[in-house]
């Protein structure tokens, strides 16, 4: 079986009909072989969560917090979709996707680091619509794609 490890955009994208990625991404999930796994964490429900009830976010379709964890829900009703708790090593794996900023400010790098970090652990490919978390995970050695 196959997994792969979304982002919080890209679950965004899922998530929200008017999202600019929606269709995309719909027709990226729909193709996936039968025996494909979606992975959630507690790092991308939390994000999830939060990126749905915040009005800068989502404008004027924000959800409720009890709204949002409705979402949530149906995809873990979904059975393309499994959430996984934190694997073992993950901190380990998590300082050593961060060794490439060990030297420098690297804040947006942090988040970024725990994803590939995550998504290696749990042998899952990493999705995601940014183009330098993509770049730097191919560059280190981690799998990781577009859904575009």
């Amino acid at each position: 079986m196959t997994s792969f490890f979304p982002d919080l955009n890209v679950w965004l994208a899922l998530s929200v009909a008017s999202h600019v990625h929606n269709a995309g991404t719909w027709r990226w999930f729909d193709l996936l072989p039968e025996n494909t796994r979606l992975v959630l964490s507690r790092y991308t429900q939390l994000g999830l969560l939060r990126l749905l009830t915040n009005s800068a976010a989502m404008n004027e379709q924000t959800l409720t917090l009890e709204k949002a964890w409705d979402v949530y829900e149906r995809w873990i009703d979904d059975p393309r979709v499994e959430f996984h708790s934190e694997p073992r090593g993950m901190d380990d794996a998590f300082r050593e996707a961060m060794a490439p900023f060990n030297n420098q400010a690297a804040s947006k790098w942090v988040g970024d680091c725990y994803l590939a970090a995550y998504a290696k652990q749990t042998g899952a490919i990493l999705v995601t619509f940014d183009r330098a978390l993509l770049n730097f995970a191919r560059k280190e050695g981690y799998r990781a794609i577009s859904p575009a």
